[in-house]
């Protein structure tokens, strides 16, 4: 009799406890304002990381292009590559969106519980719900990439500067020019 009251007394902690667990303020909070962050710019950073895979597929397959392929039927089967690719990047955007839920209910929600208090974990769900907030997350992407845009204006003399630089310490370490557009090393003779 005393094994079972033990047992049934073990039994109900362990229900208090899982009950206590999944109604946990600070981890409902923590799920709310991980939640309320996730707006265009995850959106954009998984395209990111899709076009980073894409990337290297690119790497990959455009020199065996070049290589392989007759100059007369390179065009076509550049576009047939790239409408692959374009497959190719929207399913890895898709795999690796599907796992967003996952990854932030694993490990960012975890952190947040643990690095901040219930009141800042409140002041943070009030800050991402503002209007201010979720304007600035609506706009942001579009000023992003005003400012890159406006970057790369203001940096490419400097840098095409320093690119014809660079071209001329390369002829006199590898000891000629490369043909403008040449993208194979010259044949073996």
């Amino acid at each position: 009799m005393k094994k079972l009251i033990t047992a049934l007394a073990i039994a109900g902690m362990a229900c208090t406890a899982t009950v206590h667990a999944q109604t946990d303020p600070k981890t409902e909070l923590a799920k709310k304002v991980v939640a309320l962050q996730q707006g265009p710019e995850l959106d954009r950073l998984v395209s990111q990381l899709a076009g980073s895979t894409a990337q290297d597929l690119i790497v990959k397959w455009g020199p065996q292009l070049e290589a392989k392929v007759p100059k007369a039927k390179q065009q076509k089967a550049s576009e047939e590559l790239n409408a692959e690719l374009k497959k190719y990047a929207d399913d890895a955007a898709g795999m690796i969106g599907k796992q967003v839920n996952k990854v932030s209910s694993e490990s960012l929600v975890p952190a947040y519980a643990e690095r901040f208090t219930l009141e800042e974990l409140q002041q943070l769900a009030a800050f991402f719900e503002s209007p201010a907030v979720k304007k600035y997350q609506v706009a942001a992407p579009e000023l992003g990439n005003v400012f890159v845009q406006k970057l790369v204006e203001a940096s490419r003399p400097d840098v095409v500067a320093r690119i014809k630089q660079f071209d001329e310490v390369a002829v006199k370490i590898v000891g000629s020019s490369p043909a403008p557009g040449a993208a194979k090393p010259p044949a073996k003779k």
